[in-house]
């Protein structure tokens, strides 16, 4: 009996079987046979790939060079594509390109040659590299944020101090006036700072359960407003929509933003929808993007038909201080902030823009089982008061010789006496020669090899009596709260206002056992 039939089946179960697609060519580039898999890939039906050349699966330059390349290893031997893997461009039925590998190899039937050709389609790790690229560029560029929003903090701490200590003894209007202007632009670098402390996602963030739907019905008056008359506005909220444990103020500064920037894409006039959903996110959308978990989100939609972006916009979307805006017309952190805001919360943000035809922008947070806070906004931040000390002695621990000297001034005319330390081990030093501190007062992030969480930690396992007060402008460890928790310690983020000072430390004196 032949075993020709069998051999036969087996090769065609082969051939349909294989996840990559394979097809074959004679020496003048005719398709003779192509799989399943070759017809999912692009498009074609069996009758569509056989009999035509195959350079119609390529855009150019390969389509036009493919020939060549066969009649030129005939001829001479030299291999551009036989037996060489390349990374390639194919086409598929409806015109779009996508990444593939390609391996080729011949065979003869007698005094004939052919060649097969295995394709493996690349769009997925294409996909992925990228997203691994832009962020890896974004993560970069977040801690060079964070190391600048750290020093500028340090420096606006002095300007704010020192103009605060000069308001007290200046009487004449002018002068006074041009003080006071002096504080508001010192304030607005402080803005400056959060914004980049948000990219790198180092921002302090205090999360409720928020009712996201309530939260987006609450800001629908203001958006309106924001948008203007040439705008209209819509808010498509689900029925049913999942809580999220977040930011309330930030999940608001963060639809602004974007409303924000769907407007000014609208120069002529548009629509703006906001939508809010629950989603699944599974492992083949998290495949294709970086730091994603599976698992369910709440998702909140901005669309808008605006003028759209190019590809090149969209790989530098995220990055601060980029803008296609012109001078004056934005900062460029806006996006910058969400997409911190987005990651430091668990979550995710996405683009879709076409050129032309408008944007959508996608941000995800993580659905949270539980009930909503009465209200989603935070109300919790009341005015700051003035609260003077009775002469209790305080070590300030901070590096920056500035800093140092302006807390101490600060301090004093709070009616605290005060003794300074350059560095932990310094002040480690002091502890032991002055039993009589009431608190330290220390910067988190210091030289020398002994942190502000290690002077803490000492001052509470061996001076129980004595209070701690922590201060930072940026530390990696600020954004995890339970590193705070865990130490019954209070946190003063740099630059703060002087009665920001006197409240803290008169209650962080209080606070001691």
């Amino acid at each position: 009996m032949s075993t020709k039939p069998v051999q036969a089946t087996w090769l065609e179960a082969l051939l349909e079987a294989a996840v990559d697609s394979i097809i074959t060519i004679d020496r003048n580039g005719i398709i003779q046979s192509a799989n399943k898999s070759a017809e999912r890939l692009f498009g074609h039906t069996n009758k569509e790939f056989v009999g035509r050349n195959i350079s119609f699966l390529m855009p150019e330059p390969w389509a036009h060079k493919h020939d060549e390349y066969i009649r030129n290893y005939l001829e001479s031997g030299n291999k551009k594509i036989v037996g060489i893997g390349r990374e390639v461009v194919g086409q598929k039925k409806d015109g779009s390109n996508f990444p593939l590998h390609l391996s080729v190899s011949e065979f003869w039937d007698g005094e004939d040659v052919y060649f097969c050709g295995i394709i493996h389609d690349l769009t997925a790790r294409k996909t992925s590299e990228r997203a691994l690229q832009i962020s890896q560029r974004l993560e970069a560029i977040g801690q060079l944020s964070g190391g600048v929003a750290h020093d500028f903090n340090n420096l606006l701490t002095v300007i704010v101090g020192n103009l605060e200590l000069l308001e007290h003894k200046i009487e004449e209007p002018q002068q006074l006036e041009l003080l006071r202007e002096a504080l508001e632009a010192a304030e607005l670098g402080a803005d400056l700072t959060d914004r980049l402390l948000a990219f790198a996602k180092r921002s302090i963030l205090h999360p409720k359960v928020v009712d996201i739907n309530a939260l987006v019905s609450d800001l629908s008056g203001i958006l309106k407003r924001t948008l203007g008359g040439q705008i209209t506005f819509d808010a498509t909220l689900a029925e049913g929509l999942w809580k999220t444990h977040a930011d309330p103020g930030q999940v608001e500064t963060a639809l602004l933003n974007l409303v924000l920037n769907a407007r000014d894409a609208m120069p002529n006039g548009g629509s703006l929808i906001v939508e809010t959903c629950n989603a699944d996110i599974d492992h083949n959308y998290t495949a294709k993007e970086v730091d994603v978990k599976p698992g369910d989100y709440i998702r909140i939609s901005v669309s808008d038909t605006g003028t759209g972006m190019l590809d090149e916009v969209l790989n530098k979307v995220f990055e601060p201080f980029f803008t296609t805006k012109k001078a004056g017309g934005g900062t460029g952190l806006g996006l910058s902030m969400v997409y911190g805001f987005a990651k430091q919360s668990g979550g995710n943000i996405t683009i879709y823009s076409e050129n032309g035809f408008g944007t959508t922008v996608n941000l995800y947070l993580p659905r949270h089982e539980g009930v909503a806070d009465a209200s989603a906004k935070d109300t919790e931040n009341a005015p700051a008061q003035s609260f003077q000390g009775s002469g209790e002695l305080i070590l300030v621990v901070e590096d920056d010789p500035r800093v140092r000297k302006l807390t101490l001034q600060r301090l004093e005319v709070l009616n605290y006496r005060t003794v300074s330390a350059s560095d932990g081990k310094e002040a480690l030093s002091l502890l032991r020669q002055k039993p009589d501190i009431d608190l330290v007062f220390t910067d988190l992030v210091m030289p020398g090899g002994v942190s502000g969480y290690e002077v803490a930690d000492t001052v509470q396992q061996q001076y129980p009596k004595i209070g701690v007060l922590l201060t930072s402008g940026y530390a990696e460890d600020l954004v995890h709260s339970e590193e705070l928790a865990s130490r019954s310690v209070r946190l003063l983020r740099k630059p703060y206002r002087q009665a920001e000072l006197a409240r803290s430390v008169r209650e962080a004196i209080d606070a001691r056992p």
